[in-house]
């Protein structure tokens, strides 16, 4: 039932029970959804390393190694400092595309700004140590500009596309008198950033240019953007994006694009109140790809590839923090089809992050105090 190279009673901080296991009917079968580690501490983000291995994100500071059968190791040296406060703290991970010869990790995190009470998204890189223990020459490649006095909205996911650019999603920091900024091309809230590894800007990104914008961005106009993957067939890049009250969206990232927020919403405050769109909108306002009403919250976002689900090669999963599910987006190519929750309004977990794992299962992270690490397979 269990691949041993993946799952073990290695230790008390990893624990994986047969009698733990639930199976539920999708539209494609069966499926089964086991613990594969607990013990985390509101875990985040999540990538494996190329020995099957992982690296896991906790939102208070952490980061952590976990083996490939399931033990978590103490936490990993050279962490930058976090702003741990709403929903800021350390955030997402991801590997650099030669990780194998220069070892490089990337780290996004809520930063603290120089005026007591500010902060706003930054993104780290550091050589991570052989034994896994530490990182090394750590230093910050992108810091979010302004820093503001808020704990909301960071965005913070980490993709890197088939070129090497590093694009790292950002919110807008959710309060009225902030939103606003995703329109505009002289600050860094509400948009997509597109960079080089060191943090270096790309001579080709859109606003280079353009007098009084900030050279790294790459789209505008969102809201907070907590999912990110590359399309398996074209390379474009996804992304999962929180809405209002109602609007989640789930969006197809074009170069220079304006999507919309605060313009244009299908969602309400959360008071209820409408959200008015001006008498003149512009008119390249990118539209989402499908939205949701009500809001299931979505984080993470990936595209999946593998053999053990055949029929769910190329379709999209991503988690429901609100829902508390996980949504498979059926897709032809580009297409959007339809959806499926696949585990129903009785699902406990919030969850955070979606990962395909080297077994072609796929990897769930839950956002919790007393948080895990979930492996749904067709087995």
């Amino acid at each position: 039932m269990f691949k041993t190279s993946l799952i073990a009673l290695a230790c008390a901080t990893a624990l994986v029970t047969p009698a733990l296991a639930q199976t539920y009917e999708t539209e494609h079968g069966a499926v089964t959804l086991e613990p594969f580690v607990e013990g985390l501490e509101f875990p985040w983000g999540l990538v494996f390393l190329p020995d099957e291995s992982m690296l896991v994100t906790e939102r208070p500071g952490n980061l952590r190694h976990v083996t490939a059968d399931g033990e978590i190791s103490e936490p990993i040296a050279g962490v930058p400092e976090v702003v741990y406060e709403g929903q800021g703290g350390l955030l997402d991970v991801a590997l650099d595309p030669e990780f194998e010869t220069n070892r490089y990790v990337y780290l996004s995190f809520a930063e603290a700004g120089q005026e007591e009470g500010t902060n706003s998204t930054a993104v780290a890189r550091g050589v991570l140590s052989e034994d896994m223990t530490e990182l090394t020459d750590v230093e910050v490649i992108f810091s979010q500009q302004p820093k503001l006095p808020s704990t909301l909205h960071f965005g913070s996911r980490l993709t890197f596309d088939n070129d090497g650019y590093l694009f790292i999603t950002t919110g807008e920091r959710s309060d009225a008198e902030f939103r606003v900024q995703a329109q505009d091309l002289d600050s860094h809230l509400g948009k997509m950033i597109r960079i080089l590894p060191d943090g270096t800007v790309p001579e080709d990104n859109p606003f280079v240019d353009t007098e009084g914008a900030l050279p790294e961005i790459w789209s505008y106009g969102h809201r907070n953007m907590q999912g990110a993957d590359l399309h398996p067939e074209t390379g474009q890049l996804w992304v999962a994006e929180h809405g209002p009250r109602g609007g989640d969206e789930l969006n197809k990232v074009v170069e220079g694009g304006n999507f919309g927020w605060p313009l244009l919403t299908e969602g309400t405050e959360y008071t209820g109140d409408p959200i008015n769109p001006p008498e003149e909108l512009p008119e390249d306002l990118i539209p989402a790809e499908r939205t949701w009403v009500p809001s299931p919250a979505p984080s993470g976002l990936l595209f999946y590839t593998g053999e053990m689900f055949p029929e769910w090669q190329g379709d999209a999963f991503f988690g429901a923090l609100a829902g508390t599910d996980v949504i498979r987006v059926d897709l032809d190519g580009e297409e959007v089809l339809g959806d499926e929750f696949l585990f129903g309004d009785e699902f406990p977990h919030r969850i955070r992050d979606v990962v395909q794992g080297p077994d072609d299962a796929i990897y769930l992270v839950t956002d919790a105090e007393a948080g895990e690490i979930l492996r749904l397979s067709a087995e």
